[in-house]
C-alpha cells in the first residue's frame, strides 16, 4: 500500500501542470481513451509481446502484433503519397530511432551504389540528433547555415555540396526552435545543378508530419511531389500517444538495397538497428487510426492552426516581440521571466537575428484560448 500510495502522491503533482505544459511538441490530450481498459480486460497486460526484426519477414517471436503494425504502415503511408505495395517501415520509439534508420539506411544505399560513404547536410536549425547520429554512425556531416525562416539556405548548401561524393540530406520539417520547413524544391533545383554522385533524401518530419496531411500543407509531406526516400514521424505529438514511439516509412527498394545480415536467432535477415520494438506502439497507433479516426484528427489539426494564429495575435495586442513561421504552430518571443518559464515549461532558444534569448510555445491540442489568455496575463505582470 505504501508504494501505490507514493505513485499517487507523485501523478497528483502532475494534475496541476498538464494544461500549462505548453513550450515543447506534446499534445496532453492522449486520444486513448478505451485503449487501457480493454488493454486490462483484454489479458494483454499479463503477456510479454515483443516486435523483434523486420514486421514484414513474419513473426520471428509466436507473442508480437506485427500484423497490427504492417496495417499501421500501410495506412499512415498512403498519408505521405507513398504507393500502396511499394511501402515498407516499422513502428519505432522515437523520431530519433527514425532519423537514424533514415541516415543509416541513406548511407549503406549510397555506398552500394557509389562505393562511398556519403556527405551529410543538415540545416543548424535542425533537431540536434541528426548530428548525433552521424556522429554515431562515424559519417562526414556539414551543417549548412539557414535563412531568417529558419530554412536550410540554398545558396549556403550549393557553397557546402561536394558533387564527387554521395549527398544524404535530411530535411527538417519543422525544426526544433523556430519551427521552420525547409524547402525541399529549392534543394532539388541546386542538386540538379551540382550533380552530384548519388543522393538520398530523409525528411525529419516528427512533429509536422503528424498534422500536415490532415491540412492544406499536405503536399508539402508527398513523397509523390518531392521524391524523397524516407520519413520520421512522431506518435507522442501529434498523435496523441501518451508514450514516445514513431513512425519509420520508406519504400521497399530502399530494404531491398540493404546489406543482409543473417542472424538464425530471429530466423531471417535483420535489416534494423534495433532488436526488440514494442507491440504496445502499433496497436495505440491502429487504435488512433480507428477509434480515433482522421476526421478528428483533421478538426484537431484546424484549432491548433487556429489557436497558434490567437497566440501571435494576443503577443502583437501587447506589442511583445513575438513570430511564427507559415504553417507552423510554434510561435517563438523574447524570452521572458524565470517565472515564466517554470510556470509554463517554456523551451529556450537564442537567435541573434531576433534579439538573442528567445523561447517559444508549441501550440498542441490541449493549448486553448484560455490558456494562451492566461498566458498573456501572466506576461504582462511578470
Amino acid at each position: 500500500m505504501e508504494v501505490d500510495e507514493k505513485l499517487i502522491k507523485l501523478m497528483k503533482t502532475y494534475y496541476g501542470k498538464i494544461d500549462h505544459s505548453i513550450g515543447y511538441p506534446v499534445c496532453q490530450y492522449p486520444n486513448l481513451s478505451g485503449f487501457g481498459e480493454w488493454y486490462a480486460k483484454s489479458g494483454m497486460c499479463d503477456m510479454v509481446t515483443d516486435n523483434v526484426g523486420n514486421p514484414y519477414d513474419g513473426e520471428q517471436l509466436l507473442l508480437n502484433t506485427t500484423v497490427i503494425e504492417r496495417e499501421v504502415i500501410q495506412t499512415m503511408a498512403s498519408l505521405y503519397d507513398i504507393p500502396e505495395g511499394q511501402e515498407w517501415g516499422f513502428v519505432n520509439s522515437s523520431g530519433t530511432d527514425g532519423n537514424m534508420h533514415g541516415i543509416y539506411f541513406g548511407a549503406k544505399k549510397l555506398q552500394k551504389e557509389t562505393g562511398m560513404l556519403p556527405i551529410v547536410y543538415i540545416s543548424k536549425e535542425a533537431h540536434y540528433s541528426a548530428a548525433r547520429i552521424c556522429d554515431v554512425q562515424n559519417l562526414e556531416v556539414r551543417l549548412v547555415d539557414h535563412d531568417r525562416q529558419g530554412r536550410m539556405d540554398p545558396d549556403c548548401f550549393r557553397k557546402a555540396v561536394d558533387p564527387s561524393r554521395p549527398v544524404l540530406i535530411v530535411f527538417a520539417m519543422g525544426s526544433t526552435f523556430m519551427g521552420a520547413i525547409d524547402d525541399q524544391d529549392a534543394i532539388q533545383k541546386v542538386l540538379e545543378e551540382v550533380k552530384p554522385v548519388g543522393v538520398y533524401k530523409h525528411v525529419d518530419a516528427a512533429l509536422f508530419g503528424g498534422y500536415f496531411p490532415f491540412t492544406e500543407y499536405r503536399d508539402m509531406v508527398s513523397m509523390k511531389k518531392h521524391g524523397y526516400d524516407s520519413i520520421a514521424v512522431s506518435g507522442h505529438k501529434f498523435f496523441d500517444i501518451d508514450e514516445p514511439c514513431g513512425l519509420f516509412i520508406s519504400r521497399k527498394e530502399i530494404l531491398e538495397s540493404q546489406r543482409a545480415y543473417k542472424v538464425d536467432y530471429l530466423k531471417n535477415d535483420m535489416p534494423l538497428i534495433t532488436c526488440s520494438r514494442s507491440a504496445l506502439a502499433p496497436l495505440k497507433f491502429y487504435w488512433i487510426i480507428n477509434h480515433v479516426g482522421f476526421d478528428k484528427l483533421a478538426e484537431e489539426a484546424s484549432w491548433m492552426l487556429e489557436n497558434t494564429e490567437y497566440l501571435q495575435h494576443r503577443f502583437d495586442e501587447i506589442n511583445y516581440p513575438a513570430w511564427h513561421m507559415p504553417c507552423s504552430n510554434t510561435v517563438f518571443f523574447k524570452r521572458p521571466s524565470e517565472w515564466m518559464r517554470m510556470k509554463y515549461s517554456l523551451a529556450n532558444g537564442y537567435l541573434p537575428e531576433y534579439g538573442g534569448d528567445l523561447s517559444h510555445i508549441v501550440v498542441m491540442q490541449h493549448v486553448t484560448k484560455d490558456i494562451i489568455d492566461e498566458f498573456i496575463g501572466d506576461l504582462k505582470e511578470h
